[in-house]
């Protein structure tokens, strides 16, 4: 006869210590209180972006959980010359044993920032899933109605060398510019907006890429390296291709952005994809390339200047630095306003290349010039003397 010999297993002891068993005043609540929503009630946005990030200006009494190998923590206010309210105020001791010490030490005003786009995970995977899936419609029905066959030659070349072109102009900022720049913003509500501009910027390039090869197999002779030699070697691109690289080796983080989405687009961005290529490519027979490059223009002008728009307003009209804030942003708008343009009149040949033209290049630089003007002033800056170049 055997006998079953009872095993000793620890057995678990729930002692109800747990920070997750006591109740406190706001333990029923369903929404989070530790932050002032911007309308009357929060919305969903910000309860998955605001006070995210820990910041020992704010809430975190025991300093940065991470830092450089230079012994910074965390994000440094010094990554933009710009300031905020409170930015001059040194941050409080922190350390083992401090306890409260310093949280009557408010954050500073870069927490004030929401993107009115209210942009976080959730609305970026939806966002983007919908311009692929219409991108990817509008191609494949062009591919099944064979409206490639409507293209004259000539638009053909256009097509291959200079709208795949920008491709690199997309690829560079989204990847080099905007991804570094989300890195160094200094608050989850920046981190979100400027990511999505990254997003934004490298999908568009994955457009143009993606386009590039479908036509490489619809369209006869189509060569799909072309864009190559044009961005490399031609002259109408060479402005272009400099001022794009000048741009992702800016360090400050609030320089990057305003002199890609306040300055460049507007001057150079919006002038190529609206005043060029969406403007000839009907009288050409190309009814589907619009679509590819429009999505581009919808990102930027209905997303990505709206945030831009909003985060540079607070800092004009900061309640400490507004007068320091404009200053500098005086400069930045000089600085880059008489490159943007030197690069934009390097792509005055393009215009005369389809057989029908678009609007002459310098009623469509004038058009630039007004939106980027409307841009600046609303900002509360002044027009720069460089826009009469």
């Amino acid at each position: 006869m055997t006998t079953t010999q009872e095993r000793s297993v620890p057995h678990p002891t729930f002692t109800d210590a747990e920070a997750g068993a006591k109740v406190f005043p706001d333990s029923t609540e369903r929404r989070f209180n530790y932050y002032t929503p911007q309308k009357r009630k929060q919305s969903h946005y910000e309860d998955v972006t605001v006070e995210v990030q820990p910041d020992p200006r704010h809430y975190l009494s025991q300093g940065w959980l991470y830092g450089f190998s230079d012994g910074r923590g965390g994000y440094p206010l010094d990554w933009t010359v710009l300031k905020a309210w409170g930015s001059d105020r040194p941050e409080p001791e922190r350390g083992p044993g401090t306890g409260g010490k310093g949280y009557d030490w408010p954050a500073t005003g870069w927490h004030e920032f929401r993107d009115p786009n209210e942009e976080w995970e959730m609305t970026l995977y939806r966002y983007n899933s919908n311009v692929v899936r219409q991108v990817t419609q509008n191609v494949e029905a062009a591919r099944q109605s064979h409206a490639f066959e409507q293209w004259n030659r000539n638009w053909v070349r256009f097509v291959e060398q200079h709208v795949g072109a920008w491709m690199h102009v997309d690829h560079g900022l989204g990847l080099y510019l905007f991804a570094n720049a989300n890195r160094r913003a200094p608050t989850n509500m920046h981190n979100n907006a400027i990511s999505v501009n990254s997003m934004h910027r490298i999908r568009a390039a994955q457009d143009l890429a993606l386009y590039n090869l479908t036509l490489s197999e619809e369209i006869e002779g189509f060569d799909g390296g072309a864009h190559l030699e044009t961005w490399n070697s031609d002259p109408a691109w060479q402005g272009v291709r400099d001022l794009a690289e000048r741009l992702t080796a800016i360090d400050d983080w609030c320089e990057a952005i305003f002199a890609a989405n306040v300055v460049f687009e507007p001057l150079v961005g919006e002038l190529f994809r609206s005043q060029l290529v969406q403007q000839a490519a009907p009288g050409n027979g190309d009814f589907v390339t619009p679509t590819i490059v429009g999505a581009a223009e919808y990102d930027f002008a209905e997303r990505d200047l709206r945030y831009t728009k909003a985060m540079f307003e607070l800092l004009t009209a900061d309640r400490e630095f507004a007068d320091h804030n404009k200053a500098i942003l005086q400069d930045w708008t000089s600085d880059w306003t008489a490159r943007a343009i030197e690069a934009a009149r390097t792509l005055q040949p393009l215009w005369s290349q389809p057989d029908t033209k678009p609007p002459r290049f310098e009623d469509g630089l004038d058009r630039a010039k007004s939106r980027f003007s409307g841009i600046v002033v609303g900002l509360g800056l002044e027009e720069p003397k460089e826009l009469a170049q």
